[in-house]
């Protein structure tokens, strides 16, 4: 491997574990005297609990403890689940119902736990929780995004609207509208879809010595640690939170779940292992959702095709309670990249939040930012057809300067550098010929579409991070993190960014992760934090290192301490012989009894964000006799700025390509008048097949952030925050010469064959 700058494939050490089946997850290594936990769930969407019989589940066989609300109560628990509460635009504060750990006196989704069984084996909590009986007074299910209906919460919002809020100046922006040549508007839907991460939500604890010892399959172990301390009342240090590997997460494991306070609380009482962990259909009835809003997005335009204006209604579906920042995704992260890379400062943003009976929704890979520029890049789209223009050309001309940068957007974000117009140039030139493609295709019956989409995204979480150093007596080297791997491929970027640093090979670098007792604190993964915060604390931590080294080093070498340097292989000084290598000055260090340079520890934090930013292109193509539609290629440039490892970058674009493909064409969770779930099975919910995705063009296009020292900017989320646009613009470009002007995803077959046959979609 050569120097960072060389920015080297290295392919992932991890991956011999994962594929051998050698991985080590939650389900895997589950102690032999654990218990078992199964919850009791509600089978309809909406009603009042009249009556909760526990008495037979709690005499059946195996079982040892049943938990109720009433329970968790009396034993002192604080039930309520923690989440962010934003204000509304009048200043005052948003709705924060109750949200208990176990039903209360009321359910309002399908799949809310009710109760939870802990016994000697699986089967035997399963068997017992059929044994529960629980009496309602059915209520109407409240299903649209919409004030009115049936009242959830009575007593925090009466007409189901959690909050309206807003950002801009809402006076000015419809001046601007007043003044405007040209203005165009666009209704978007962004349809719900569920997580499905390959491995479900599972935890495990155990009360031993005096200290709980929490395991789970999650994004972070610090924040879990303080919500455990914070609702158990306990110490956070008397509380170890651990995370072995992760099969996916993509936002939805950073909540706090009921199932998981629940574990806890009945491993404290058992003093023994208590093991839950979610099969697929409850996982998709209880894992928070994403997605699901409506918008109206409004451009207004000066005669030379110049945003003015630009103005957004959003209406959002936050399910049944406010989930962890249920509220704060549509408002303050759409917010983040409202204006995406055009320059306009005259921007207004409204957003209403209502309360259904259905599954929270929270964070899904982006969380917000996907969901803004898809709002954005799909009313540019419509803008270029409305005024006759190229939307290439459209998007050229109304794109942030290079000599603007830094740039202060109008929702107060701070963008370093970029170079959006040469980004768009390499896309243009990677896609031509596709007049030709078109051509061609219809010849044979098939109509083909190209969509553009060229996306920002704000970098998200916890700006700081720790990071640990120790010299092992075998000579390998241990790096404790903050994050937390879910499938990303820490363990290769980091041992790859070490071994560069301080000249330590790659297979003597061992990656520790998950483990609140190692670090201090930890910020966890989520929102494309991890690279670039991680870096920042390992090139922080290497600092104190090479400082602690330095006047041993320099005693030895009889110099003075100023003398000495290190060039990322070995230490130097003018006049001395001696050049230790760091595992070198370690050994040597061992050997005096110095066992103070043997570990190093710092926190850093970065003051300024980076935006990653880049061009999407997808051509589909649509079989007019049934529908059938397909993404056939797809081009991707992106300004990462620079990267440890592109091969991973571009694994990571891939995988969130597919999950935005996805969405736009199979993936709708569709509930009954009820509220029943009716895709809670993968025989039912359409994910994305490995032969529906053609194979994805990746182009690294750098432009160095300033706001780390590694010039480096996130790239976890950017594939799906681009895709869904391009995707959904390709079909409706299309479908735009057969009349159609109005198409939302998902553009199933039966979907766009009724568009291709009636101009619109049948009321579902």
């Amino acid at each position: 491997m050569e120097k960072f700058g060389k920015s080297q494939p290295v392919r992932r050490i991890e991956d011999q574990r994962f594929l051998t089946g050698q991985g080590c997850y939650i389900d895997d290594d589950v102690p032999e005297d654990a218990l078992f936990a199964a919850f009791f769930r509600s089978s309809v969407a909406h009603a009042k609990i009249t009556a909760l019989d526990v008495e037979a589940a709690r005499a059946a066989d195996g079982v040892r403890l049943v938990l109720t609300y009433d329970d968790l109560s009396a034993a002192g628990i604080d039930t309520q689940i923690s989440a962010t509460i934003v204000d509304n635009r009048d200043g005052t504060r948003a709705a924060a119902p109750a949200r208990h750990m176990l039903a209360k006196d009321r359910v309002r989704f399908v799949g809310e736990p009710v109760a939870v069984v802990i016994a000697d084996s699986v089967s035997q909590a399963r068997d017992a929780v059929e044994l529960i009986w629980m009496e309602t007074d059915d209520l109407p299910a409240k299903l649209d995004i919409a004030p009115g209906g049936e009242t959830l919460h009575p007593d925090e919002a009466h007409d189901n609207r959690a909050f309206d809020w807003g950002l801009g100046d809402e006076a000015a922006t419809q001046a601007a509208f007043e003044a405007a040549a040209h203005t165009v508007s666009l209704d978007v839907a962004d349809n719900r879809v569920i997580i499905a991460s390959l491995e479900p939500r599972g935890c495990r604890a155990h009360w031993v010595d005096g200290r709980l010892h929490f395991a789970y399959g999650g994004q972070g172990v610090w924040a879990m640690r303080t919500q455990l301390a914070d609702k158990l009342k306990l110490d956070a240090e008397t509380i170890r939170v651990t995370t072995p590997d992760v099969g996916g997460g993509f936002g939805m494991k950073v909540m706090p779940y009921p199932e998981y306070f629940c574990t806890a609380v009945a491993a404290m009482k058992l003093a023994q292992p208590v093991h839950w962990m979610s099969d697929r259909s409850e996982a998709m009835l209880s894992d928070h959702h994403g997605r699901d809003l409506t918008s109206l997005a409004e451009l207004a335009f000066d005669e030379d095709h110049r945003i003015t204006a630009y103005r957004v209604h959003s209406k959002v579906n936050l399910g049944a309670y406010n989930s962890h920042f249920g509220q704060s995704i549509q408002t303050a992260l759409f917010s983040k990249v409202l204006m995406g890379v055009y320059d306009v400062q005259t921007t207004y943003l409204r957003v209403e939040g209502f309360y259904t009976n259905t599954t929270q929704v929270d964070a899904y890979r982006g969380a917000g930012r996907p969901e803004a520029i898809y709002v954005l890049e799909r009313v540019m789209d419509r803008a270029a057809r409305e005024l006759g223009v190229d939307p290439w050309e459209l998007r050229r001309k109304n794109f942030i300067r290079p000599d603007a940068f830094p740039y202060k957007s109008a929702t107060d974000e701070t963008y370093d550098v970029g170079d959006f117009d040469m980004i768009l140039t390499r896309a243009g030139e990677q896609t031509r010929g596709f007049e030709a493609r078109k051509a061609a295709d219809a010849e044979r019956g098939l109509i083909r579409g190209q969509g553009l989409c060229y996306y920002i995204e704000s970098i998200l979480g916890d700006p700081s991070e720790n990071a640990k150093i120790e010299f092992n007596e075998d000579g390998a080297v241990t790096l404790f993190v903050g994050t937390q791997s879910n499938g990303q491929g820490h363990e290769t970027v980091y041992a790859q960014f070490l071994s560069d640093q301080i000249g330590v090979p790659m297979d003597r670098i061992k990656i520790v992760q998950g483990d609140s007792d190692q670090l201090p604190h930890g910020g966890g993964t989520g929102g494309s934090r991890s690279v670039t915060v991680q870096s920042t604390a390992t090139l922080a931590t290497i600092d104190v290192m090479i400082a602690a080294f330095t006047p041993y080093l320099a005693d030895k070498m009889g110099v003075e301490e100023a003398d000495v340097s290190f060039d990322h292989e070995t230490f130097r000084a003018p006049g001395s012989n001696l050049t230790p290598t760091m595992i070198e000055a370690a050994d040597m260090a061992r050997a005096d009894g110095r066992s103070d340079l043997l570990q190093h520890q710092a926190r850093a934090n970065l003051d300024a964000r980076s935006y990653p930013n880049g061009a999407h292109v997808a051509e589909i193509v649509i079989d007019s006799y049934t529908g059938e539609t397909w993404v056939d290629r797809y081009t991707v440039v992106d300004d990462f700025g620079n990267l440890i490892n592109p091969m991973l970058a571009e694994g990571q674009v891939h995988g969130g390509v597919v999950q935005g493909i996805g969405q736009a064409l199979n993936e709708r969770v569709v509930h009954d008048a009820q509220g029943q779930l009716l895709t809670a099975s993968l025989m039912d919910y359409a994910l994305p097949r490995a032969a529906e995705i053609p194979m994805i063009k990746f182009t690294s296009a750098p432009v160095p952030s300033t706001s780390n020292p590694m010039g480096m900017k996130g790239c976890g989320e950017a594939g799906t925050v681009g895709a869904l646009a391009a995707v959904a613009n390709a079909v409706q470009d299309a479908l735009w010469d057969h009349g159609v002007r109005q198409a939302d995803m998902p553009f199933t077959p039966q979907r766009v064959w009724e568009l291709l046959t009636h101009g619109s979609v049948a009321a579902e």
